[in-house]
């Protein structure tokens, strides 16, 4: 199969929904196509010049706004995920020979499962957000749903894009958190005796 790109400083997950504002003409060019004939694009995480070989499939969902001077705002849907097998750069814009990645067969753990979605409860509390047990009731991989607002970092996000099975994004995201959590903890304790202090005392570091 073979794909318009749109090369973007984002990692995309199956089922994710993402707004975009297009600006370059080529994109624009790719998206007026997708459009009108209803087709998919492939969306890659571009970083420091370099596109990256695993990317995920989009639907345009909804054109949000059209702009006078060209631009277009549009929400992406992500689909599947693929790798670049040949890229091609003759046209305004990229394309690409690609295939799909399946994930290896085998159910994660139920306890990792439990424990990762534990850990990202926690963390959604820590951020004052209300997340609600039945989000994670998912026919597509519980682990992208998470990874999306996990805190992980660019590469993190496209490591876990690439992985070959459930089980490892999930140990991957456990791991993770076990890091993260009690940093985001105490920085925000910190904040917290800023805020009642008016200042803070070397020692409480």
């Amino acid at each position: 199969m073979r794909l318009p790109l749109f090369p973007l400083s984002l990692v995309l997950y199956p089922s994710q929904i993402v707004p975009l504002r297009i600006d370059e003409p080529g994109l624009r060019e790719v998206t007026g196509k997708c459009i009108s004939m209803g087709e998919p694009v492939g969306v890659l995480c571009k970083q420091d010049g370099k596109l990256s070989e695993v990317g995920c499939t989009a639907r345009i969902s909804r054109v949000l706004q059209r702009y006078s001077d060209g631009r277009i705002d549009i929400l992406i849907t992500g689909e599947q995920r693929f790798r670049i097998l040949i890229l091609h750069d003759e046209e305004q814009y990229l394309t690409a020979e690609i295939m799909f990645l399946q994930d290896r067969q085998g159910m994660p753990r139920p306890t990792a499962r439990e424990r990762v979605i534990a850990q990202h409860m926690r963390l959604m509390e820590i951020a004052g957000r209300t997340i609600r047990p039945s989000a994670y009731e998912v026919q597509e991989s519980v682990s992208f749903v998470i990874a999306r607002s996990a805190g992980l970092t660019l590469d993190q996000r496209q490591a876990v894009l690439e992985m070959s099975s459930e089980q490892a994004r999930i140990d991957f995201l456990v791991d993770h958190f076990e890091e993260f959590i009690p940093r985001v903890e105490k920085a925000q304790a910190l904040r917290a005796t800023i805020q009642s202090n008016g200042h803070l005392d070397f020692e409480e570091i």
